[in-house]
């Protein structure tokens, strides 16, 4: 799995990572997914997303069973519900975390998304668990330029490592003012939900057909096109989510290899970006 500088940090990260919304349920499953973690990790997809949110805490520790005897291959990142982000919540949070992850740290802790809570409380609880050793990088997630500033301008002796948001083939509204910004500051851009919330474009849609066609001359599936495409740029990482083996060993797959320029703008032209946007392709 190829790995790229994440963000202005000196931590190498792989481009395709692994995420964890609503991978719990009945045993079956959750041995599943756990399994399918795993496997994951044998492939290099060594960044695992979580969040204290998801399963009300029951995926953080499934990510511990997954990850035992593990922990430093893996780059682990959790996140902070915005009802618990004052400055005291924050840290009892981070704690909670770290006792179902069954770990003595996190590589990145994330506001979940910006909330009641000021900013600056949120901001000075992370810079006291980076001082703590309890967590390593501070960023957010499902914030927009504005309020990713203000977390920034907030922050005294650190910086923000990364926005964590919703990108996929027909939700490119980052390209617009977000994805420049971060990457002239330097904020890795996570995304999440890559194929679209189940709502892949499937054979009978044209975007679909090119996919597949692409996809083709390449010894592709149409999903490893449409990852390949949205990781083009070099700021942007991606987590999809999945309790399948195969699908694990499929999005592994997709990178390492590179679409053509034609391509490129082919897909632009198929799934396009909002009109004064430049096109990612030449970047």
């Amino acid at each position: 799995m190829i790995k790229r500088p994440f963000g202005w940090t000196n931590a190498e990260v792989p481009v395709i990572g692994q995420g964890t919304w609503m991978i719990e349920g009945d045993p079956d499953r959750e041995k599943r997914a756990v399994e399918t973690l795993r496997l994951g990790l044998d492939l290099g997809l060594t960044h695992i997303d979580t969040g204290e949110m998801y399963g009300e805490g029951r995926v953080e520790q499934l990510v511990a069973e997954a990850i035992v005897g593990r922990r430093d291959e893996v780059f682990l990142a959790s996140k902070v519900l915005p009802s618990n982000a004052s400055y005291e919540g924050t840290l009892r949070a981070c704690e909670n975390s770290l006792k179902r992850l069954r770990t003595d740290r996190l590589d990145l802790y994330m506001l979940h998304w910006p909330g009641r809570h000021p900013i600056e409380e949120t901001m000075r609880a992370m810079e006291k668990l980076i001082e703590r050793g309890l967590i390593r990088f501070a960023g957010g997630s499902n914030f927009d330029v504005e309020e990713l500033q203000g977390a920034a301008d907030s922050l005294e002796g650190q910086r923000l490592a990364c926005d964590q948001v919703l990108y996929h083939l027909e939700d490119r509204g980052i390209e617009v003012r977000l994805l420049p910004q971060c990457t002239q500051e330097q904020i890795a851009i996570v995304s999440y939900s890559p194929f679209g919330h189940g709502k892949f474009p499937g054979v009978h849609s044209a975007g679909g057909r090119l996919l597949a066609e692409i996809g083709e001359r390449h010894g592709r599936t149409p999903r490893q096109v449409a990852l390949n495409f949205l990781t083009r740029h070099p700021n942007v990482f991606a987590i999809p989510k999945t309790t399948h083996p195969d699908r694990v060993k499929e999005n592994a797959g997709a990178v390492g290899w590179k679409l053509s320029a034609q391509e490129i703008d082919a897909i632009d032209r198929a799934f396009p970006a909002p009109a004064f946007v430049t096109a990612l392709g030449t970047l």
